[in-house]
């Protein structure tokens, strides 16, 4: 098998305790960021060698002193197909369009949804209009959203807007080129009104696909700031607040995981802030609904601004808190805000 058909292979050494294993489980067991489905299914694609020679049989019985070797192909490139999704878009020109993306929209393809993306949908709507990326016929993702955050997103349709886009968004603002703001309900009310959480972040690995705080130097850097809008309950322990984020850096998931570090996680996310089920059975039944209606995470990209990559224009675009963002900032209000710049302004997205 050639470098350019293998994407990482492994090599299992069986040891006198091992011996008797079946190799699929044995595979598993010492390959934890594999399942064991996706071991088998490299097995019968006779991707599994011994000393050269292809394994098929999952059920094989291993003996100690067997060496192993797993090969893991490269992903096949997508090839994603333009589907008809309606887009609400903001602005558009023949250079990037902007979108005020839904909950439920993933940005791209990738496990679990093949298809009905943002990236199928701009395809659809743009049509000749994507002059090519990297010399494909594609919208130029320089930034991306969860699918179930809500907000503004800009997206290249020609290879200087993504050059262009992708600088500034590299930067993250440091030079002054580039604003995103976020509006999140968490739990409880940081002990600072206005603060910066810098904490490095890496893959779990225990889960691959949660993100996780460690150690400076052992991931990546990540810097976000937050101002504290409006909190909600009794004052003497509010039971939630308000918060409008900056990022000074850009990393997966870094919002969700900053903000559980601190603890005070997102109403809503059920992967880094499923500790809080508890202070769900706190609120009053209408908020109760509210939370459980909206179904997500309690953030919304509310704020972008840029300098547009060809004509060196300074653009800004404000997105209005979602109706379900709306209806739970609304029923917390009943709990008693102990400190709010005034609901009309909150529910309108930015507090002043």
């Amino acid at each position: 098998m050639s470098p350019e058909q293998t994407h990482e292979h492994f090599e299992v050494v069986v040891s006198a305790s091992d011996a008797g294993y079946r190799l699929d489980r044995l595979l598993a067991t010492r390959l934890a960021n594999f399942s064991r489905s996706r071991l088998q299914a490299l097995i019968r694609a006779h991707k599994v060698t011994r000393d050269g020679v292809a394994i098929a049989e999952l059920g094989l019985r291993v003996r100690a002193g067997e060496i192993y070797r797993v090969d893991v192909p490269a992903p096949e490139p997508a090839a994603p197909q333009a589907e008809a999704i309606p887009l609400a878009v903001v602005y558009e020109d023949a250079h990037l369009i902007v979108i005020d993306k839904p909950k439920g929209l993933a940005v791209h393809p990738g496990p679990g949804h093949a298809a009905g993306t943002l990236v199928n949908a701009l395809i659809a709507h743009c049509g000749t209009g994507l002059s090519g990326i990297g010399g494909i016929r594609r919208p130029g993702i320089v930034h991306r959203l969860d699918k179930d955050t809500t907000g503004l997103l800009v997206v290249a349709k020609t290879d200087a807007a993504h050059a262009g886009l992708a600088r500034q968004f590299a930067a993250h603002g440091a030079d002054g080129s580039l604003e995103r703001s976020y509006l999140a309900l968490v739990w409880g009310v940081p002990e600072r009104t206005r603060a910066s959480i810098a904490a490095a972040l890496a893959r779990s690995s225990a889960n691959r696909t949660k993100i996780t705080v460690v150690s400076q130097g052992a991931g990546r850097h990540a810097v976000t700031r937050y101002t504290v809008l409006a909190t909600y309950g009794a004052a003497a322990k509010p039971v939630a607040s308000l918060l409008q984020l900056m990022l000074e850096t850009g990393r997966t998931h870094q919002i969700r995981v900053h903000l559980a570090h601190i603890g005070h996680p997102l109403l809503g996310d059920m992967t880094y802030g499923s500790g809080f089920k508890a202070s769900a059975r706190k609120l009053s039944p209408r908020a109760q609904a509210a939370l459980t209606g909206m179904g997500r995470q309690a953030l919304h990209a509310g704020e972008l601004a840029f300098v547009h990559p060809v004509t060196g224009k300074r653009l800004r675009f404000r997105s209005p808190m979602p109706s379900d963002l709306a209806r739970l900032v609304i029923a917390l209000e009943e709990e008693g805000p102990s400190h709010s710049p005034g609901a009309a302004q909150v529910r309108r997205g930015w507090g002043g």
